[in-house]
């Protein structure tokens, strides 16, 4: 298997001694292409703050996070920008749709950045929908949307762009444990299709069962449990 990221003795701080939290500390983790990842753990554990130095969202204090050979913490604003547009896909616990906009919209609007014609970005924005089995719900701004139809728009969303990364913060956070079944199988049905590899920051533990490989992290540390 090819590896895909590499950490090295990860930390990620925040404040100053005496009050400084250690929110990510000397992580050293290898993520293979195709892998579906749980980072598990409780509230305040450090999984969310690993989730977005993976996705570029944040960088390191110490140490390295490399993806596909590239150290992230070194590289620029723009070049980070461009990898979260066009390498990773991200979901979250709260969907971030824009209200004011429908859920095909909501698609297009993570297209426009590249510069696509309009007809494009709408056949692509339907066929996401499609995948999700939300061909017919298109039209509807997310007040019209149940909370897991209102997740399946934002899978949809991070699927956009074809990425080769799904990185999912709590994705069944805030739904009921039939509708968050249904979003895990959805999520590696679709990270099957697309050959993405699957990371999942959660404290689902069924979530974590679906998954390939889980890590657990407790006060910052990471350690495998299967």
């Amino acid at each position: 298997m090819t590896q895909l990221f590499e950490l090295q003795n990860v930390s990620r701080t925040f404040g100053k001694a005496p009050n400084e939290v250690r929110a990510v500390d000397d992580v050293t983790i290898e993520i293979g292409s195709g892998e579906f990842v749980c980072l598990i753990g409780p509230s305040g554990s450090g999984k969310s703050t690993l989730l977005q130095l993976l996705g570029g969202m944040d960088r390191p204090t110490t140490g390295v996070v490399s993806f596909e050979g590239k150290d992230l913490g070194k590289m620029s604003d723009r070049d980070l920008a461009n990898a979260r547009l066009k390498t990773f896909g991200f979901v979250f616990q709260q969907f971030n749709l824009i209200p004011t906009l429908t859920a095909a919209q909501n698609i297009e609007a993570a297209l426009a950045p590249t510069g696509i014609k309009t007809d494009e970005r709408r056949r692509v924005a339907q066929e996401r929908l499609e995948e999700v089995g939300l061909g017919d719900r298109g039209s509807h701004l997310p007040s019209q949307l149940s909370g897991g139809e209102q997740q399946r728009v934002a899978i949809a969303r991070s699927l956009a762009n074809d990425p080769r990364v799904i990185l999912a913060d709590e994705p069944t956070g805030n739904l009921d444990t039939r509708t968050g079944k249904e979003v895990i199988e959805l999520l590696e049905w679709l990270s099957g299709e697309h050959a993405a590899t699957l990371v999942v920051a959660t404290h689902d533990r069924a979530l974590a069962k679906a998954s390939s490989r889980v890590v657990h992290i407790e006060d910052g540390h990471t350690k495998p449990v299967r």
